[in-house]
């Protein structure tokens, strides 16, 4: 009866939200609820995406390198939440640690809906600043681990369809910037990665989607560095952790492929993408520069 009315009242595109939001919520053959991990999902934007779950009845797994914000995390969504949440320390730059999670997964038997790659290295130094191994480090961490771990965790995904996976890059991946040179082109690789992920998979009925969000302040840095470079219209866009985390959710559950939460943003990432590379590269490279003269002279 209920999904004659919603059939009555919206249409076909009504029943498919309503059959959305059922999916959301159904659990398993042997009654256990669905899964989602979240990489990275120990605090910031992961976190968001992390309670965002939550609140949709997933059970949890976050993995990150350190223990303490972990279990923080775990007590925090446990308490607010009827969801059972699990922890697992790991470097997700290391070579081994994509296997290792998706052993852990199949050992256990995890019914596995949603991967969330998060994780990932900012900041403010660009490429010319940045030690060697750092830069390693931040190729590994932004571009490797999502890569591994989609395509380790992809038997279980498939297993469990209709599933999703949500990779994080960041509205910097639009375009090449001079201050961010390296940052800017693993999140640009994530995007273009994602893509061509959900082209492949589209016959799985498994979803990929790309998280494109603009300044989010995660750490007082971020709001400083945001302040020099952006100006009063990075404050604008700006977004906390949790609104972009919701909108991240939302948006993959309804399988849509790039996402930039908030109105300032979306709209600035199509002007981004529409301008000739060479030209977004001159406004980046001059904010940058003004920024770096405002730093020196305060």
């Amino acid at each position: 009866m209920k999904k004659l009315v919603v059939l009555l009242l919206f249409g076909f595109k009504g029943l498919m939200i309503f059959a959305q939001a059922n999916d959301e919520n159904r659990s398993s053959a042997d009654g256990s609820r669905p899964y989602a991990l979240v990489a990275g999902g120990s605090k910031g934007i992961g976190y968001g995406i992390a309670e965002a779950l939550a609140k949709r009845g997933y059970n949890l797994i976050l993995i990150a390198r350190h223990l303490d914000t972990l279990q923080a995390a775990k007590r925090k969504l446990e308490s607010v939440y009827s969801v059972h949440v699990e922890i697992l320390t790991i470097d997700l730059s290391f070579e081994r640690s994509a296997n290792e999670i998706a052993q852990w997964c199949k050992d256990r038997n995890i019914h596995l809906k949603i991967l969330c790659n998060v994780a990932g290295l900012g900041g403010a130094n660009d490429y010319l600043s940045f030690p060697l191994d750092s830069l390693r480090y931040m190729v590994r961490l932004n571009i490797e681990s999502c890569m591994a771990l989609s395509l380790t965790l992809m038997p279980l995904l498939e297993k469990n369809t209709p599933s999703y996976i949500l990779n994080v890059a960041s509205m910097a991946g639009f375009a090449p910037i001079p201050v961010k040179n390296l940052y800017s082109a693993t999140k640009s690789a994530v995007i273009f990665f994602s893509y061509s992920l959900r082209y492949q998979l589209k016959t799985k009925n498994i979803s990929v989607s790309c998280l494109c969000p603009g300044p989010v302040f995660t750490k007082p840095e971020i709001v400083k560095d945001t302040k020099a470079k952006l100006g009063w219209f990075g404050m604008k866009m700006a977004l906390d952790p949790g609104t972009v985390g919701e909108v991240a959710i939302k948006k993959t559950l309804r399988k849509k492929l790039i996402i930039v939460p908030g109105s300032l943003a979306k709209i600035s990432s199509v002007v981004i993408r529409i301008l000739p590379r060479r030209w977004v590269v001159s406004l980046y490279g001059r904010a940058g520069d003004k920024s770096k003269k405002r730093m020196k002279s305060s």
